[in-house]
């Protein structure tokens, strides 16, 4: 099976469009980066009503503030997934539109850990990252997943690490260290 990569250059020059006023390059962002940008917020959101809504605000805020975005900093579909994530998050600690379970049925919903190695796993063998992340020790490895895939907190990743919040930080910290490194 082929797996396409999404083109980093073409969502750049419609970024560079967009802040030109171009309504049609908006419209051929979205749909070229708009299921991707769901499935994102889905895995941090997890309802779908709130996952298009975070990515329909990504989108305003592409059109609003496109001129701020600078290709030397990294790329478009970059700057759409930081957006996308704040956003997701956002409505995440808001919490007026979230359903709050008691304890069985957040029980029920099961271990964040198992959505983050599958997403790992999930990466294809080829890809930069997979091999970065794979030269992370394992609690590095899980605590980054826990915390950029799946959108737990520090303190939801250390509960669910069984660890302290400080040394949850710190393999944080150093693996994003050691991933920066190794992908520059």
């Amino acid at each position: 099976m082929l797996l396409l990569m999404p083109d980093v250059t073409n969502a750049d020059d419609l970024m560079r469009r967009i802040a030109k006023g171009d309504k049609a390059a908006l419209a051929d962002l979205f749909s070229a980066e708009a299921g991707r940008l769901i499935g994102i917020a889905l895995r941090i959101l997890r309802r779908r009503d709130l996952a298009e809504e975070a990515v329909q605000e990504t989108f305003i805020a592409a059109w609003r503030r496109a001129s701020q975005f600078d290709p030397a900093r990294g790329s478009a579909q970059g700057w759409l997934t930081t957006i996308t994530r704040n956003r997701a998050l956002n409505m995440l600690r808001d919490g007026s539109r979230m359903e709050y379970h008691d304890g069985e049925v957040l029980a029920d919903l099961g271990d964040r850990s198992a959505e983050a190695m599958a997403a790992f796993e999930a990466l294809a063998d080829r890809d930069a990252l997979k091999h970065c992340l794979g030269q992370l020790d394992e609690p590095k490895r899980r605590a980054i997943l826990l915390c950029y895939v799946t959108g737990l907190n520090h303190g939801e990743a250390a509960a669910t690490m069984n660890a302290p919040l400080g040394t949850l930080k710190a393999w944080i910290r150093r693996g994003t260290i050691a991933l920066q490194e190794c992908l520059s």
